[in-house]
């Protein structure tokens, strides 16, 4: 009778394990960019495979420098993942995918796969 009890809630397990959603793997993908627009310049990382946005919370990034600054975003293995820059206040000056995601770009994209992109440059 033992027997039987613990081939059950063995099987029971089991089929709760082959029942339960699949978990996207966490990744990182680190964004190098660098501005050399006279202008400080607001930034946004954007995916491409969900609704999601970087640093998010109606929050952007700044680069009110020369130097090259490091984005380390946690994502999805996979994950398509852009950059959207802009001068402040003034969007119709953007690189990337600019504000919002509105622009469409050809390579402003990396893959989240725990690797990093070279140094973008924004240039005037």
């Amino acid at each position: 009778m033992l027997h039987k009890a613990v081939l059950a809630a063995v099987l029971g397990v089991g089929l709760a394990i082959a029942l339960a959603p699949t978990v996207a793997l966490s990744e990182n993908l680190t964004f190098r960019i660098k501005s050399e627009h006279e202008n400080v310049v607001s930034l946004e990382f954007y995916s491409q495979s969900r609704n999601h946005v970087w640093p998010g919370n109606s929050k952007v990034y700044i680069l009110d420098d020369y130097g090259t600054h490091t984005y380390n975003l946690s994502c999805r293995s996979g994950e398509k993942v852009c950059y959207g820059a802009w001068v402040r206040n003034r969007t119709s000056t953007y690189w990337g995918v600019g504000y919002n995601d509105r622009h469409g770009c050809e390579s402003c994209c990396w893959i989240c796969d725990g690797g990093r992109t070279p140094v973008v440059t924004l240039s005037n």
